[in-house]
């Protein structure tokens, strides 16, 4: 793994565990309408972050993913699927680039 893309891979590993202590923050308060707040706060840093260390087309895809329609009336529910669907796109970027590193390994 060449050391530029390992911290980029870090910086993806990082927000995962930010989201993930997000979600489980507002399921022990049952808060599920701050839990969107933070959600909504950090998807918006995350963007800021990652355009450090990813690629235009990367940043571009985070940014314009968005949760599909819900159709519950469990909010955790659907802060849950919110938090997937977030989670997922990340996973998704985070598995390309360690593809793309086992291809191009880089200088030794």
């Amino acid at each position: 793994m060449s050391d530029q893309g390992k911290p980029a891979l870090e910086v993806i590993q990082g927000q995962i565990k930010e989201l993930d202590t997000i979600f489980k923050q507002a399921s022990e308060d049952l808060n599920t309408v701050a839990g969107s707040e933070r959600v909504a706060k950090w998807k918006l840093r995350t963007i800021a972050v990652v355009a450090e260390h990813l690629s235009r087309e990367d940043v571009k895809r985070f940014a314009e993913t968005q949760p599909g329609p819900s159709f519950t009336n469990d909010f955790l529910e659907e802060l849950s699927d919110e938090v997937e669907v977030y989670r997922n796109c990340l996973v998704s970027i985070a598995a390309k680039m360690k593809k793309q590193q086992e291809v191009n390994p880089g200088p030794p």
